[in-house]
């Protein structure tokens, strides 16, 4: 169960990377042009990286009284398809995942609609949770059908002051460097101080299936 302030279950496999840098110039793509003296030049959005968190993309509901044996599974559903979009226009930066939910039940007698909790969460830095939602998708099965699918939504907004780089970093990255210079052949992501900037600065959208204990711990270890 993802409580607020944590991540869920083995959270460290699904951390953060680094926001995406776009390295330009007249060298090529993430190289230094010594002769004219031309510096990376680095460029970035406040825009989180949308994923599903580890071991919350499916969920697996058991018929009453059957533990949780392969014939006594009941549904069992996926978060898939999942397409980000994101405005920076605005005073905050608006981040949405819009995805499908992909259901299969083991019985196909009549129709039957299904109910199941979601949530969106919103981390910093790899770590840190600083929003959470909690949503529902309704599955609507077809008399006879075993299969059905519904869409969903995730949103967030973010403050771009939080996501922006300090100016010293964005310096460091974007300092012109002319053969002859000490630092002119070492790369500014390799700084240790440029990495933790650039990592404070990032943000993810994550989304999953809201889980019992029972069911996040039967994810990860079957």
């Amino acid at each position: 169960m993802l409580i607020e302030g944590k991540l869920p279950m083995n959270s460290a496999r699904f951390a953060l990377p680094l926001a995406a840098l776009v390295l330009a110039g007249c060298a090529g793509d993430g190289e230094l042009d010594l002769s004219s003296g031309v510096g990376f030049t680095a460029t970035r959005t406040g825009c989180p990286t949308v994923a599903v968190a580890e071991g919350t993309g499916d969920i697996t509901l058991f018929n009453a009284g059957g533990g949780q044996t392969a014939d006594s599974v009941d549904v069992v559903a996926t978060i898939t398809k999942i397409r980000p979009s994101c405005n920076t226009a605005g005073e905050k930066i608006y981040s949405v995942a819009d995805f499908e939910v992909q259901a299969r039940r083991a019985s196909a007698g009549g129709a039957r609609t299904l109910t199941l909790p979601y949530f969106s969460t919103v981390v910093q830095g790899g770590t840190a949770v600083v929003a959470k939602r909690i949503g529902q998708v309704t599955i609507n099965f077809a008399d006879g059908a075993q299969r059905a699918s519904a869409s969903a939504k995730a949103a967030s907004y973010i403050d771009p002051a939080a996501a922006a780089l300090p100016p010293e970093i964005v310096q460091k990255l974007t300092r012109k460097r002319k053969g002859g210079d000490a630092d002119a052949a070492l790369d500014p992501m390799a700084d240790p101080e440029v990495r933790a900037a650039i990592q404070r600065a990032s943000f993810e959208l994550l989304v999953g299936f809201q889980l019992s204990e029972d069911q996040l711990r039967y994810n990860v270890t079957r």
